[in-house]
């Protein structure tokens, strides 16, 4: 028989981090573990954890007496029931009153397995920890001991108390160890699970070198309950974070050759650019941000929002460092595609002040008049809804339209100048020639 008392047990907390973190979902009637991740919400880190405290010796019978006729406890089964369809409220009165009670060894064990799952699903999470501590404690040579160990990492984690998740990550690897041989699929889902919240741990607390390279041993695994185009993804974004440059670019030309319809497709895009100029390959880059500025409308359409963000990311910043390095034409070729993305006057505007500037390095005041001249003429259509940035860029390109054609007049009048000069200079010489030569 179970009884339940509430004490107070102190955890260190290592990390106040939370983030959005996969989480796996369990079946009761399933020995085995199925990779899934399904995205749950986190909080901060509690320093005080609530536990269970077992007061009473637990009753463990053989008998079936507390079962149902088929060998499966009402109970239990309608426990499951309210928890699958998300009734938490429904079923863990009932599964507190299995334990209460004297039920069988192997219903002890299912149902505190759920109630494990069912306050976890509530999020409170540190009573979902005690309740699988004292699965551990009751239970320690049990199969499911690796499988709670896994739980319980999870849970240190959506709690931001990283350190303490990834030793249970890899405890769950020692005692996975000791299954038993006739166990061997489900030791290799378990493992495989383990490591990829080994490398998820380390990803969302920023060490991105070790997750880089938890990560680049989980693609050589064949297995195909792995999610490889998230993993993949995952990567190159780490990679492209701590500039190993040359391994980004690879990795990125393999995500795009192997999932070219993957929602990651243009992050991925803007990483490989980013990569291939930080590399000095300028011409390559600057083929990557065209190719994903012009990306055809049959995948853009899915996730147009993300599209768009990316592709105005990846063509402003690429754009703007080849501006800064010099590489003016490149840089034009860039901005005259971005343009193109969105005819809204808060995006289009500042880009053609950048191209403006640009026709100004190459030499082409004519153009850069013009351009600024296609600003100011939608400034009667921005009107009063004009925000005080673009109010700024009208203000600036009126004063270099004003500027180029001042410099060009006083180019021409110098020119004029001259030229009168240069025929004065002439006429003089001819005369003094000829007074020489009476």
């Amino acid at each position: 028989m179970w009884g339940f008392s509430v004490r107070a047990e102190t955890i260190t907390d290592s990390s106040s981090n939370a983030a959005v973190v996969p989480a796996l979902d369990f079946d009761l009637a399933d020995t085995n573990i199925a990779p899934d991740f399904t995205a749950v919400s986190n909080r901060p880190a509690a320093k005080t954890i609530a536990v269970l405290e077992n007061t009473n010796s637990l009753s463990i019978t053989n008998s079936s007496a507390a079962a149902g006729t088929n060998g499966i406890n009402p109970e239990l089964a309608m426990a499951v029931y309210f928890a699958t369809t998300r009734q938490p409220e429904k079923a863990e009165p009932l599964l507190v009153g299995l334990l209460a009670g004297n039920i069988p060894e192997a219903t002890q064990k299912a149902a505190l397995l759920e109630l494990g799952a069912v306050v976890r699903a509530e999020n409170d999470l540190p009573r979902a920890q005690s309740i699988y501590a004292q699965y551990l404690q009751h239970w320690p040579g049990d199969v499911k001991v690796p499988e709670i160990l896994l739980r319980q990492g999870e849970i240190f984690r959506q709690m931001g108390l990283n350190d303490l998740a990834l030793g249970k990550f890899y405890s769950v690897m020692t005692s996975a160890l000791s299954l038993k041989s006739d166990q061997l699929d489900y030791y290799q889902s378990l493992v495989l699970q383990t490591q990829i919240e080994i490398a998820e741990t380390h990803y969302l607390i920023g060490q991105f070198s070790d997750a880089a390279d938890f990560y680049l041993r989980l693609l050589q695994n064949t297995d195909p309950a792995l999610n490889r185009v998230q993993i993949q993804f995952r990567l190159v974004r780490s990679l492209a974070i701590i500039h190993r440059d040359n391994q980004a670019v690879a990795q990125a030309k393999d995500f795009i050759a192997h999932f070219p319809d993957a929602e990651q497709e243009p992050e991925v895009r803007y990483y490989l650019a980013e990569a291939l100029e930080a590399l000095g390959q300028n011409t390559e880059a600057l083929q990557q941000v065209l190719l994903c500025l012009r990306e055809q409308k049959s995948k853009t359409q899915n996730n147009p929002e993300v599209w768009a963000y990316w592709q105005q990311r990846v063509g402003n910043e690429i754009a703007n460092q080849l501006f800064r390095e010099g590489d003016y034409v490149n840089s034009l070729a860039v901005y005259i595609n971005l343009a193109q993305l969105d005819a809204s006057p808060g995006w289009q505007i500042p880009v053609n002040y950048q191209m403006g500037i640009t026709y100004e390095k190459l030499l082409q005041p004519q153009k850069a008049i013009e351009t600024y001249n296609q600003i100011l003429a939608r400034e009667t259509e921005v009107g009063t809804n004009a925000t005080p940035a673009l109010k700024a860029v009208f203000e600036m390109a009126r004063w270099r339209a004003g500027f180029i054609q001042w410099q060009t007049n006083a180019e021409t009048i110098d020119h004029s100048f001259a030229e009168t000069a240069g025929v004065i200079t002439n006429l003089t010489t001819n005369l003094q020639a000829n007074t020489k030569h009476e």
